[in-house]
């Protein structure tokens, strides 16, 4: 065998070869999310696109010092000059009215843009005008933002002193004004416009007196007594923006075809100014006939998206806002774009003032300053608009042709598409989505935006988060209200993808919005029970869409969670009843969706009737048929239930938790782990406790994950009596119908006030086989079977629902206990067998025999089974009793009268009783949750649309299966070759190593070189190969139970093992044999009355990878099917014997079972037919005990069986007798057969192996090992063949794995 060969990733298949498929189509188990994935939500994104702090501009000064006639001395002007202010040539009237007429344009300019604020004219002031002006303004703004705009054409330049120039009275000279007076006046928040010569002087001068008035605050803050206290306190700068128009050393351009305050006309009229420059461009020239008295004269209105001019508007208005989100830092852009209106407008036209004044040696700059953008590409997308519609222009108008819109934003559309369909998976975002959210506006464009943004917002939670930034929110909100039917489901789509119609997918979509609306939100939940949003959920749980129909439950549960009137409606519409066919759904999801809504239908904290008690009986006893399902989530969501019916009737449940507290005293049972082989030996109070599990270092997630269930000794610190004596609780061992928790740990330390050993001899006490027989049958029973079944839960395998239970069971018992030592006895009498629904006959208090409950004794007896010494003296615990997190600090105290009404809610409670009730409620919304809703809102948040990597021929994960379906291939090609030619011996010793544990059950994996060994409780990997252990870890399971079977699930692809142990738990595990940590898939109870013993069969089981089935069997009178996909058990097949199931194997195409019993016969089933008449032959040829019966896959295949006393026997499943019998060796403890290369091998308790071919010609005999020293092989514990290689793998009880192959030169 070529082992690099095999392992190439490039190797191929010969053209010519015919390629087998089954692989690759082979489905896989156990790989859905919920397997692959923490049960959480999503991690949160900083919501930094919502606005806390929306502004708007309500107040604008417009200063303007012109001195219209005359220049400032320190300018020396060219000739010609640009003179135009505001589009108006001073010079053409006099010089009074030219300023007012500038100043009235300069305001109508300014209203384009923000035509509500509050405009003042200050035209060619004094310092106390402007004063007065900027106080005023201030004054009556409060709090929001005003607007200084200054023109200071007709004065001095700014002086580096920080100061700017006004006029006297007369005119006759310039003074100066403080920018600082100016910063006091205006306040905060405020924008400032700039357009002067020199203007960077302005904002440096700003920015200096912004930072002393900071320096001023600081002092008066740490010092009261500084002489600035006394003063007023200047206002902070923090929040005001600046907009100058150059730079410190810089002239405004002189240019005659410019108007003279260019900086304001980019400002206030952009899209004048932008034709104006384009025409003076040398590209204009090719477009003939276009001058600038012929822009002047373009037809429309800027707010008119239809006209020529109102279109270049919109266009203008889309590209500034991309260069800007693309350009600018996300928070700076939401700063500046998309806080206020008005300083958003001005911004986007800042933009153009950039690009225009640069070309004249110009640099506008802004406070905060932006990133050069004057060279983005986005404004070639401009020019060409401008350009095409100028191309236009001379025809519109001397012609009157139509105006022919531009292809701008369907091009733009494209451009997005190309992005979203061509685009690899990490890169940066698209810039053109601020362009998608402006063609929204439009309802040419809106259905293909929005099919576009849908798309987008599917990439995942970075994507709507940036969609959001850019400011989707309002625009979609907005459509919402829209008539257009066709936009609805993209509409559903797009706010179902923000918040976390008549396909079920949007309907599915709606009600995951709905069920957000309604979460933990009073005003949601009264709106949609008026909206009659039960009826309608109702309607729809039977529907096909799964996803509908888990989110229907999941919002269900949100609308009546703590909400008694929506509770009242859904028990009027039978909601309980119907959400019960949703228990046994075929998806997980659906069935936890279902736990989770009647769990908060019971969970109600109002009021109780006989009725709604009635009703939460009816619940929790279907609930509890839930007790072995197979997904770990729905039993999850069972203990968080049954917690809120604990919480809802917590007296009920403490009584019932004294009576097993008493019943466990009392009793002494039977532990398995001190089993002998001749039957169970009864312990005595003597008797040690069960010993510490074993922990393994390399075994690290499951330890991580459970060392807070450790347990405490502290029960015996709990005084049930004032005057009492000893008593204690004893320790249990597990229960036959469970499979206990391996790893609650150790019982000496404080975490628990129950001790897992208690908590398990309470459940056998208890006698839980019985629960099945008692269900719906009395509700005085009710609170007893619950607490059964949450007994049952702590011993759960899969470590999360066991940590869950013993919350919910130590805060009842914490209660019950501290309800017990606070209270006298009443009456002698002690609780019945079954505790009552409520206290209801007299002295139904805790009672200890003879008078004498517990009190705090020196020795850790209470858990020992030892009669623990009297208390030296009385008196409170040396250390405070231990509080349990799930309940308040401390229980009832008040004593219940001695006759009480049926479902009253005993005595008076105080206001801090109340509370602490409170408390313990809210612990259950809060600790005690599984995640599921969260987790199942992360559906919408991640890409739906989106091909799954696995479909997705270019991804990593579909190479790296491409890979492994080759790799297999030359594995089944190679393999086939050597069995074809035939193997003459078997005896090549391969691999050898001294396992950590003896070896139990062994197991190749099919295609890579690794072999997993199991012992008692832990699991071995090996390279058989190189001779490497490859990892080492903990299975799980309780020490007195062993791992019986093994199974590689999904062994062709992404491998995980599956564990049995002879408890009936199943476990499956991945991250094994690498080097990351093995994480439990899932656990569930595969069988649930399976007693560990020494000597039975354990779990036997066998993995039809092609169907999912997985059968089990074992110590049991039955054989369970379980249906993987469906996590459910789908058919228990009655054996019809009285001795247990040894061995079991399945042939997926003829749907039969052949199973060999301990009684030496070996039955065949028929799984499609009926429990009665599913068995279909009986073979009792065999003597004894069973150790393999084999049924070939084939359509003419035979059942290979082999006995303990080494008879083979051949069977047609068509006749009743044997077709052939060859005899082996007696004593046999292992066999397996290969399934390719027609040998069988037996492992004898006598110390040697012999391998045998299908005549029975013995082809090797095995001895020794191979090696220097020839040491004796020990008895054999296991073995197995490799299921293609010639290899035999062979576990002996001296620890030794080995493995055995055929010849070299075969190989």
């Amino acid at each position: 065998m070529d082992v690099e060969l095999v392992h190439s990733p490039v190797v191929g298949l010969a053209e010519e070869e015919e390629v087998d498929m089954t692989d690759w189509n082979l489905p896989l188990a156990f790989m859905k999310k919920r397997h692959t994935e923490k049960i959480e939500g999503s991690k949160a994104l900083a919501q930094s696109w919502r606005m806390k702090d929306r502004m708007k501009t309500v107040s604008v000064a417009l200063v303007l010092c012109l001195n219209v006639g005359v220049d400032p001395p320190d300018v020396v002007k060219t000739s010609p000059c640009a003179k135009l202010e505001c589009w108006i040539d001073p010079l053409s009237t006099s010089p009074q009215k030219a300023l007012e007429t500038i100043g009235a344009n300069l305001q109508k300019q300014y209203e384009n843009w923000q035509p509500r604020a509050r405009y003042k004219q200050s035209l060619d002031p004094t310092v106390d005008e402007v004063k007065k002006l900027c106080t005023s303004l201030r004054r009556n703004a409060k709090e929001e933002r005003v607007l200084f705009h200054y023109n200071g054409h007709g004065v001095p330049r700014p002086t580096v002193n920080g100061e700017i120039w006004v006029f006297n009275k007369n005119y006759t000279q310039y003074i100066p004004l403080s920018i600082y007076d100016l910063q006091t006046w205006m306040g905060s928040p405020s924008i400032f416009v700039y357009d002067c010569s020199n203007a960077g002087i302005i904002v440096k001068s700003f920015k200096q007196f912004a930072l002393q008035r900071e320096q001023e605050l600081e002092v008066a803050a740490i010092n009261p007594n500084h002489p600035l206290v006394q003063m007023p306190l200047p206002p902070s700068m923090k929040n005001c923006i600046q907009l100058a128009a150059c730079e410190a050393s810089e002239l405004l351009p002189m240019n005659p075809d410019l108007p003279a305050d260019l900086f304001t006309s980019c400002l206030t009229t952009p899209i004048k100014i932008a034709l104006r420059w384009f025409c003076m461009q040398k590209g204009a020239k090719l477009v003939p006939g276009v001058t600038l008295d012929l822009i002047e004269k373009i037809p429309g209105r800027l707010n008119d998206r239809r006209t020529p001019l109102g279109e270049l508007n919109w266009i203008f208005t889309a590209i500034t806002d991309t260069i800007a989100w693309n350009v600018l830092p996300r928070d700076l852009f939401q700063k500046l774009f998309r806080q206020d209106l008005l300083v958003a407008s001005l911004f986007r036209n800042f933009l153009l003032a950039e690009r225009i004044m640069r070309s004249y040696n110009c640099t506008p700059f802004s406070s905060p300053r932006l990133p050069p953008t004057y060279m983005h590409a986005m404004w070639q997308a401009w020019d060409l608009a401008v350009d095409i519609c100028l191309s236009q222009l001379p025809t519109i108008i001397e012609e009157g042709t139509a105006f022919r819109h531009r292809p701008f934003f369907a091009e733009q559309l494209t451009a997005f598409e190309v992005w979203l369909t061509m685009g690899v998976e990490n890169r940066n975002p698209p810039e053109q989505l601020p362009i998608v959210l402006q063609v929204l506006l439009s309802q040419v464009h809106r259905r293909r935006a929005l099919d576009l943004l849908r798309q987008f917002l599917d990439l995942g939670p970075w994507a709507v988060s940036l969609a959001l930034s850019v400011g989707i929110f309002p625009y979609v909100l907005k459509l919402l209200q829209s008539s257009a039917r066709e936009l609805r489901p993209i509409l559903v789509f797009i706010w179902a993808k923000i918040l976390a119609v008549d396909s079920a997918e949007h309907r599915t979509m709606a009600v995951f919005i709905l069920a957000v609306i309604v979460n933990n939100y009073n005003t949601g939940q009264e709106a949609c029970l008026q909206g009659n949003l039960i009826a309608i959920c109702l309607e729809q749980l039977n529907d096909p869409y799964s996803l509908l129909r888990q989110w229907v439950a999941i919002c269900l549960g949100r609308i009546w969670q703590n909400f008694d009137s929506a509770r009242w409606c859904g028990v009027r519409d039978s909601a309980h009843e119907k959400l019960y066919s949703l228990l046994s759904d075929p998806i997980a999801e659906v069935r936890c969706a279902a736990v989770f809504a009647l769990g908060t239908f019971v969970g109600n904290s109002a009021e109780r009737t006989d009725h709604s008690t009635t009703i939460d009986h009816n619940v929790a006893m279907m609930l509890a048929q839930l007790i072995n399902d197979g997904s770990p989530i729905v039993r999850k969501e069972l203990v968080v239930a049954l917690s809120h019916l604990v919480i809802q009737y917590e007296s009920n449940f403490c009584t019932v938790a004294l009576q097993f507290m008493e019943e466990e005293k009392n009793y002494a049972v039977p532990s398995p782990a001190n089993s002998t082989e001749t039957g169970n030996v009864t312990l005595g109070r003597d008797s040690p406790a069960i010993p510490r599990l074993r922990s393994v270092n390399s075994y690290t997630n499951l330890r991580a994950a459970t060392t807070a269930r450790t347990l405490n000794k502290s029960l015996q610190n709990l005084n049930l009596n004032e005057e009492g004596g000893p008593a204690a609780f004893s320790p249990g061992n597990l229960s036959t119908s469970s499979s206990a928790s391996s790893t609650l740990g150790s019982p000496d330390n404080d975490e628990y006030l129950l001790s897992f050993e208690t908590i398990d001899k309470m459940r056998r006490v208890s006698s839980y086989s019985s629960l099945n027989s008692l269900i719906g049958v009395s509700f005085n029973s009710v609170y007893t079977q619950i607490w059964r079944v949450l007994l049952h839960l702590t011993a759960d395998p899969f470590p999360d629902v066991s940590d869950l239970t013993m919350k919910v069971l130590n805060s009842i018992a914490y209660k019950a206990t501290i309800n017990a030592r606070t209270q006298r006895i009443l009456d002698s009498g002690s609780l019945t067998q079954s505790a009552p629904s409520s206290p209801t006959s007299k002295g139904t208090l805790i009672h200890q025999a003879g008078g004498s409950p517990p009190m705090p004794g020196a020795s850790s007896s209470s858990l020992t089974n030892e009669v623990p010494k009297p208390p030296v003296q009385e008196g409170p615990p040396s250390h405070p009793p231990y509080t349990p997190t799930l309940g308040s600090q401390a229980p009832h105290s008040q004593q219940f009268p001695r006759t009480r009404k049926m479902f009253d809610k005993g005595p008076d409670q105080t206001a801090e009783d109340e509370d602490e009730t409170a408390a313990h409620r809210s612990f259950i919304s809060v600790s005690l949750q599984t995640g599921l809703c969260d987790w199942s809102a992360k559906y919408f948040a991640q890409p739906i649309m989106k091909i799954p990597e696995e479909h997705d021929s270019e991804s990593q994960v579909h190479k790296e299966r491409e890979w492994r379906f080759l790799r297999n291939a030359q594995v089944h090609r190679q393999s086939q070759c050597i069995t074809q030619r035939g193997v003459t011996r078997l005896d090549d010793q391969i691999f050898i190593n001294r396992n950590p544990g003896v070896p139990s059950v062994v197991k190749f994996h099919p295609f890579n070189p690794c072999i997993a060994v199991g012992d008692k409780d832990s699991i071995c990997f090996w390279d058989w190969e190189k001779g490497e252990r490859l990892d080492y870890f903990y299975n799980g399971n309780p020490r007195y139970t062993r791992i019986t079977a093994m199974e590689y699930l999904n062994g062709h692809d992404c491998s995980l093992l599956l564990t049995g142990t002879d408890d009936g738990a199943l476990r499956i595990w991945k991250n094994f044999a690498d080097q990351r940590n093995p994480e439990m898939v899932t656990a569930w109870q595969g069988l649930s009355d399976m007693l560990p013993t020494t000597r039975g069969s354990g779990m036997v089981v066998d993995w039809e990878q092609e169907t999912g089935l997985l059968m089990t069997s074992g110590d049991v009178r039955v054989i369970r099917i379980w249906d993987t996909e469906r996590e459910m058990k789908v058919q228990d097949i009655p054996t019809g014997a009285d001795s247990c199931v040894t061995s079991l194997s399945c042939d997926p195409q003829r749907s039969l079972v052949a199973a060999g019993l301990g009684d030496g016969s070996v039955r065949v089933y028929d799984r499609r037919m009926g429990p009665n008449e599913c068995r279909v032959m009986t073979y009792r040829e065999h003597g004894a005990w069973v150790v393999k019966a084999y049924l070939q896959k084939e359509p003419e295949g035979h059942i290979i069986s082999v006995s303990v006393n080494g008879d083979v026997r051949f069977f047609d499943p068509r006749t009743p007798e044997s077709i052939n019998i060859l005899q082996t060796a007696k004593g046999l403890m292992a066999l397996d057969i290969h399934p390719q290369a027609n040998l069988f091998a037996c492992g004898s308790m006598n110390q040697f192996i012999a391998v045998y071919n299908s005549n029975g010609d013995v082809i090797s005999n095995i001895k020794y090992y191979d090696g220097f020293m020839g040491q004796r092989i020990g008895a054999i514990s296991c073995l197995a063949f490799h299921p293609y290689w010639p290899h035999l793998a062979v576990g002996s009880n001296d620890y030794y794995m080995s493995i055995y192959s055929a010849e070299k030169r075969l190989r």
